[in-house]
């Protein structure tokens, strides 16, 4: 339980997190602040053991839709063991981070800009070189930003966790599940694209599905992805980082899951997750070192 009194709940939901507060890892951290648009959004820095093995690089934590930075602290052990200084980013409308002007969920269309403010404080405290670390909405939000940030040849590249590669495939995976007929799912595209119809969604600018959309734009991907990603995932759609995969081999290594629900591969199986991270991180063209075992002691 994370909150609020157990014998009175009504409702609830599980969650995939293991860590609910940054003190429960037993890691020595510090809370930052990152300047962003409409005020001050509060991070989490973990700094590496002295000596670490890639000075210079730090992780860039991007968490879900819905969800908090907490969600992402199951990424910061490895990341440690790696050398790499770790940064969990707030961002705008997940409760912690300064709303935008419409208070709605953006797909990462506008959220890039507040991982980016990460990317700045970073790059202000030495950081030389960034791995994007995104989590189902994080990872649309990292796949933004590797694109458009002004930083972006700073970003080695990215591990994406269970992520949405194309909005208009979760989107219609999620209707489906919900039992909602095709005409609607493609009026709801209809309407999120649509600038005279933001009295419907309550959104600033519309939504431009066709640059969420990676799948589509695969052939402009230029940073190594490393995707994790359960087979059984109903919530984000395995084909789409199959397909991603299959698009680019050059570029993105997917790593299978037997797990069932969205964004609990690394529950299923830490030490296959973890190592994953490993191989992929010593095998970019900033690591010369050899990795520690997956679960040696951080």
């Amino acid at each position: 339980m994370d909150s609020g009194d157990l014998e009175q709940a009504k409702a609830g939901i599980w969650s995939g997190y293991v860590y609910s507060k940054p003190e429960q890892l037993g890691l020595p951290y510090q809370d930052v602040e990152i300047p962003v648009a409409n005020g001050v959004a509060p991070a989490w820095r973990f700094d590496p053991p002295a000596g670490a093995a890639a000075p210079g690089t730090w992780a860039v934590h991007i968490h879900g839709m819905g969800g908090k930075r907490a969600g992402t602290l199951r990424g910061i052990p490895v990341a440690r063991r790696l050398g790499l200084t770790s940064l969990v980013v707030s961002f705008r409308n997940d409760g912690d981070a300064p709303p935008s002007y419409d208070g709605r969920y953006n797909l990462g269309q506008g959220e890039w800009h507040d991982v980016e403010a990460g990317i700045n404080y970073a790059i202000s405290n030495g950081a030389e070189r960034i791995v994007l670390f995104g989590w189902s909405l994080g990872a649309a939000i990292a796949l933004q930003t590797a694109a458009l940030s002004q930083s972006s040849s700073r970003i080695a590249g990215m591990v994406l966790d269970a992520p949405v590669f194309d909005w208009r495939t979760t989107l219609a995976a999620n209707a489906k599940a919900a039992g909602l007929p095709r005409p609607l799912v493609h009026l709801g595209f209809t309407i999120l694209r649509s600038k005279g119809l933001r009295w419907v969604t309550g959104l600033a600018e519309p939504i431009c599905l066709d640059s969420l959309d990676w799948l589509a734009r695969a052939t402009e991907l230029n940073k190594p992805v490393l995707v994790l990603h359960g087979e059984k995932d109903e919530t984000t759609p395995f084909e789409a980082s199959k397909k991603a995969a299959s698009l680019r081999p050059d570029l993105v290594r997917l790593v299978e899951f037997e797990s069932e629900g969205h964004s609990l591969e690394w529950n299923v199986d830490p030490e296959k997750w973890e190592r994953s991270v490993e191989e992929w991180f010593y095998g970019l063209p900033l690591a010369g070192s050899s990795p520690e075992p997956a679960g040696a002691q951080s």
